[in-house]
Parts: structure tokens; C-alpha cells; sequence
């Protein structure tokens, strides 16, 4: 084969490769990351961030431990967007993220217009977290 044929070959699977990184990191924001209030999950990269984005702060925070690994905690109700990119910019990670209240384990209890949530267990305490008007 033709040494400009191999070049152009190289380039084709590089383009790939890099169309690729970009359909994977657009799959993830298709699905949004579901997370319970004051619960939080992992997320490895595929590369070091060299930043993170978190659109709304008051509903989900990032912890970076290391250069390729993230933990997503849920702060407060709703839904927020959160990007992480390459040295250059180039998108790892980005998703929309919804925070929840879980199944179990807390209930808010209305008197009024004056809402109190409610971490259950065993039996039932007012939890530290104060609720948002509705």
C-alpha cells in the first residue's frame, strides 16, 4: 500500500476514535444520572479533568479525588448539569444529573405552610436539612 495511503488510513481511524469519544460522552447526556439527596456515586474517567462545571451548586456538588476519578454528591432537589473536560477542553464527562428524594427512609411533614423533613428510621427526627418552599 501506498505510503500517502497508509496516512490517510491512520487519520480515517483516528477521526474514528475521536467520533467516538464524542458519541460516548453524548450517549451519557442522553441518559441523565439519577441521584438520591445526600447520597453519591463514582465516576471514573477515561482521561485526567483538567476542569469540572457543576451548573447549579446548591443541588449537586463533585468531589475530585483524583485526576480520573469524581464523586457526584446530591445537595438539593432538581435537576443540574455537570461537565468535565480535558486540559484542552475537550468534554470527558457530561450529564444531566437528577437529584431525588430516595424510596425510604424520610418523609416532610407540613404545619401550615412550614414544611420539616423527616430522616425515618426506627422512629422518625427532624433532619438537618432545611426544606425548600415547594
Amino acid at each position: 500500500m501506498p505510503r500517502h495511503s497508509l496516512r490517510f488510513a491512520a487519520a480515517l481511524l483516528a477521526a474514528a476514535g475521536l467520533a467516538g469519544g464524542v458519541a460516548s460522552v453524548a450517549q451519557a447526556q442522553a441518559r441523565p444520572l439519577n441521584i438520591e439527596i445526600d447520597s453519591s456515586t463514582r465516576i471514573q474517567l477515561r482521561a485526567p479533568a483538567g476542569s469540572v462545571i457543576v451548573a447549579n451548586p446548591k443541588i449537586a456538588d463533585v468531589t475530585v479525588v483524583d485526576a480520573n476519578t469524581l464523586f457526584i454528591t446530591g445537595k438539593g432537589y432538581g435537576v443540574t448539569e455537570i461537565v468535565a473536560v480535558d486540559a484542552i477542553g475537550r468534554p470527558l464527562f457530561q450529564s444531566r444529573v437528577v437529584v431525588s428524594a430516595g424510596s425510604t427512609g424520610s418523609v416532610r411533614v407540613w404545619r401550615g405552610a412550614e414544611a420539616t423533613d423527616m430522616a425515618c428510621g426506627v422512629s422518625c427526627s427532624p433532619s438537618v436539612r432545611t426544606p425548600s418552599a415547594p
